[in-house]
C-alpha cells in the first residue's frame, strides 16, 4: 500500500482569533478563512498542505484541518475529531462512505464519485468514467496527497486508470500548479457514456473539465420529456448533453451550438453512436451571435435549453453576470414557440437561485413572453450538497412553459 503522505500525529496547534465564530465551525462549517485565524510566523512556516488541529480562542480544540497560509481558505476542517489520525485507512473510508451513495442511485459506473467537502475530501473532485477516474485535487493538502489518493481510488473501486486533471481556476486560488498527468495505469481515445437512452463521447484527458458534466444528468431528463416529438435547440451545448438526450427520447430534430469546434465534434460522434444522427446538426459560434441569427432567420423551436458557463464565477462578477444571464433569457425566448418550452441554467456560485431566476425572468419578460415555471432542477444525487457550504449548491436550472 501507497505509504501515507499525511503528517503523524501528534499535529501542530493553530488557533482561531478571539473574533472568530468557533461555533459556526463546530456546528459543520468546513472552511476558516484568513481573518479568522491567528496567523503567526510559527502558522505562515507550516507546509501549504499540512495537518493541524484547530483551537477556539480559549485554547479547546475543534477539529483536524488541513492548512495553506498561501490561500484566502486558510483552513478546511478534516476531521471533526481533534484526536482523529489521518492515514491512508482515513482515506479508504472516506472514499468506500462516497462508492457506497453512488452505487445505492446508479447502476452504471458512471458519475460524480467524490465531490469535495460534501464527501468529506475537500477540495478533492473525482469523476468516474468505468475503469477510468479523473481527480481534481483542487486544495495544497490533495494535491500533496494526490498519489495516496489515487492508490485508495483504485484500490476501493478497482479502476484500472486514475487521471490527475490540473485545469481549472481552483487550483490557482490555492497556489498550485496546472500540470495533469497520468497516476495510475493510462487510457487512450474517447469513453462511450450512457445516460437518459442517448451515448456520450467524453474525452477524458483533452476534453473541457473531466471530460463530461454529469451534474446536469436530472435536467437533461426532465428537459426530453417536453415535446417528445418537437424540435430542440441547444445553447452552449458542449458534447450535445440536452439535444441527444432529447433525441434520444423521440425529438424529430435537435441543433447544438457551441463555440467550441472539439466539443461539437464529440456531440455528433455521440449521436452516431447513439442512432440519432439523421436528426441532429450542430453550428459552431458565439452563442449571442448564433440565437440572433436563428431568430434574424424565423426558427422557432419547442424547446430551447441554454446553460452557459459561469457568468458570475464570484461576488466581483455577479452584477455583469446576471445582466448576462437576462440576456440569455431574452435572446432564448424568442425562439420558443408559444406553448413552447425554455429551459435556463447557471452553474455560479455567486447567484443564487432567486437573483438567477430574477434575472432570467426579466429576460424572458423583455422578449415580450409570458411565463410558467414548471420546475426547478439543481444537480443530481452524485453531486450532494454541503449542509453549511452554499457554494456545494452551484447548479440551478428554471423550466418554463411559454405563451
Amino acid at each position: 500500500m501507497t505509504s501515507s503522505p499525511f503528517s503523524a500525529s501528534p499535529y501542530p496547534v493553530i488557533r482561531l482569533k478571539p473574533k472568530a465564530n468557533a461555533q459556526t465551525i463546530r456546528g459543520g462549517a468546513p472552511w476558516v478563512y484568513a481573518d479568522e485565524l491567528v496567523t503567526d510566523r510559527r502558522t505562515r512556516r507550516l507546509e501549504p498542505g499540512s495537518l493541524a488541529v484547530l483551537e477556539d480562542s480559549d485554547r479547546d480544540s475543534i477539529a483536524v484541518v488541513t492548512i495553506n497560509a498561501e490561500s484566502k481558505i486558510i483552513c478546511r476542517v478534516m476531521d471533526r475529531d481533534p484526536a482523529a489520525e489521518l492515514d491512508q485507512n482515513w482515506l479508504l473510508v472516506r472514499v468506500h462512505r462516497a462508492l457506497a451513495l453512488r452505487e445505492d442511485l446508479y447502476d452504471a459506473p458512471f458519475y460524480r464519485l467524490i465531490h469535495a467537502e460534501a464527501d468529506g475530501l475537500p477540495g478533492v473532485i473525482v469523476d468516474r468514467f468505468g475503469d477510468v477516474l479523473v481527480m481534481q485535487p483542487n486544495a495544497a493538502w490533495a494535491e500533496k496527497a494526490s498519489e495516496a489518493l489515487a492508490a485508495a481510488l483504485s484500490e476501493v473501486t478497482g479502476a484500472t486508470t486514475v487521471i490527475k486533471n490540473a485545469a481549472g481556476r481552483a487550483r490557482g486560488l490555492e497556489g498550485l500548479d496546472d500540470v495533469s498527468t497520468t497516476l495510475i495505469g493510462g487510457h487512450e481515445g474517447l469513453i462511450e457514456v450512457p445516460m437518459n437512452g442517448a451515448t456520450y463521447m467524453a474525452d477524458v484527458e483533452g476534453g473541457q473539465k473531466t471530460g463530461m458534466f454529469f451534474d446536469q444528468r436530472d435536467n437533461h431528463a426532465w428537459a426530453a420529456k417536453l415535446h417528445k416529438g418537437g424540435r430542440v435547440l441547444d445553447v452552449f451545448s458542449h458534447v450535445g448533453g440536452f439535444s441527444l438526450a432529447a433525441l434520444a427520447a423521440g425529438a424529430s430534430y435537435a441543433l447544438a451550438v457551441d463555440s467550441s469546434e472539439p466539443a461539437l465534434a464529440l456531440a455528433e460522434k455521440g449521436a452516431e453512436a447513439s442512432g440519432v444522427a439523421d436528426r441532429f446538426e450542430t453550428r459552431k459560434g458565439e452563442a449571442f451571435k448564433v440565437m440572433e441569427a436563428l431568430a434574424a432567420e424565423g426558427e422557432l423551436f419547442d424547446l430551447v435549453v441554454a446553460d452557459p458557463p459561469a457568468f458570475a464565477p464570484n461576488k466581483q462578477a455577479l452584477s455583469n453576470g446576471l445582466t448576462a444571464y437576462s440576456r440569455v433569457g431574452s435572446m432564448a425566448a424568442k425562439l420558443v414557440k408559444p406553448g413552447g418550452y425554455l429551459v435556463l441554467c447557471s452553474c455560479s456560485h455567486a447567484a443564487d437561485l432567486t437573483k438567477f431566476r430574477q434575472a432570467s425572468l426579466r429576460g424572458v419578460g423583455r422578449a415580450g413572453r409570458e411565463a410558467q415555471i414548471i420546475h426547478t432542477g439543481a444537480a443530481g444525487a452524485d453531486h450532494p450538497l454541503h449542509p453549511a457550504l452554499a457554494e456545494s449548491g452551484y447548479l440551478k436550472a428554471i423550466f418554463l412553459r411559454l405563451d
